[in-house]
């Protein structure tokens, strides 16, 4: 049985992460739902789907639960980055780790979240949709829709390929570490936002900087601040170039960005230390 879960963990883990927007929670959801399978002691016809079915429910529990505890979070709350390589040869798959869509998926509601991306994201049909859910296929639809209603005017578009993700970033870091106040704000549309997420256990704006002014002169300041110890370099995050900020060799900072038509419209930072653990440390 261990080798039939196995093909399909890393299924259950982009479920879970994409619903819940944290590394361990994420796995202790699919942890779980391993245990449940194994204890089973009822016929199941197909294992993939009654897994998929019992991660999606927990997600759903979890996440109602999540969303209570989030009201007493200090400053935003972004998802936990992920190094992984969980790209796959389609599309939704790939765009969907990025930061503006997690952070997109915020607005909905736990069943919306789970319907939304069962259906636009991993391709499940309505009827699969209902009796993972246990809604019926018509109040599916709803929810769907309703979903997509909440999403409709800030969905963002994702027409920037990793190439040009890469450059952007790229010309933006190298004018920066230059202090090129003009060459940043040239590469940023004028309504450029800067969130970040802290907890209150580090440094940060509390509050979502907008407009490039802010953002160049926040971003000029933590350069400014960064101590001699300190490093960065450009790595892959959640399937997408990201800054990642060292000090003593532990990671400090990791921004990642989202751009459209060759500007960047966005910035993601996680200062949280609790979710900068999983992308280790520099030998000094």
């Amino acid at each position: 049985m261990t080798n039939q879960f196995e093909d399909y963990q890393k299924l259950l883990f982009g479920i879970a992460y994409r619903m819940l927007g944290t590394v361990a929670d994420a796995e202790d959801i699919v942890q779980d739902a391993y245990l449940r399978w194994e204890r089973n002691t009822e016929p199941i016809r197909n294992s993939k789907a009654w897994l998929v079915t019992t991660t999606t429910r927990l997600c759903v529990d979890q996440l109602k639960s999540a969303q209570s505890h989030r009201e007493t979070y200090i400053g935003p709350w972004l998802p936990e980055p992920v190094q992984e390589d969980m790209a796959s040869e389609t599309y939704a798959l790939s765009e969907s780790l990025s930061m503006a869509f997690l952070v997109m998926l915020e607005r909905l509601s736990s069943i919306e979240r789970a319907v939304f991306l069962l259906r636009e994201v991993f391709g499940y049909s309505h009827n699969e949709i209902a009796e993972i859910t246990t809604l019926s296929s018509a109040n599916a639809r709803q929810v769907l829709r309703r979903a997509k209603l909440h999403l409709a005017k800030d969905k963002p578009r994702f027409n920037a390929t990793l190439e040009e993700q890469q450059l952007l970033l790229g010309q933006f870091m190298q004018a920066c570490m230059t202090g090129d106040i003009d060459g940043m704000t040239t590469l940023l549309v004028p309504e450029v936002t800067f969130t970040t997420d802290s907890n209150g256990k580090a440094i940060a704006a509390r509050k979502v900087l907008l407009g490039s002014d802010a953002v160049v002169k926040f971003m000029t300041g933590v350069l400014k601040l960064m101590p001699e110890n300190g490093t960065f370099n450009v790595q892959m995050l959640n399937n997408q170039p990201a800054v990642v900020i060292y000090e003593n060799g532990q990671a400090t900072s990791a921004i990642t960005m989202h751009a459209q038509d060759g500007y960047i419209q966005a910035f993601y930072a996680i200062r949280n230390p609790d979710k900068l653990k999983g992308l280790g440390s520099l030998s000094l």
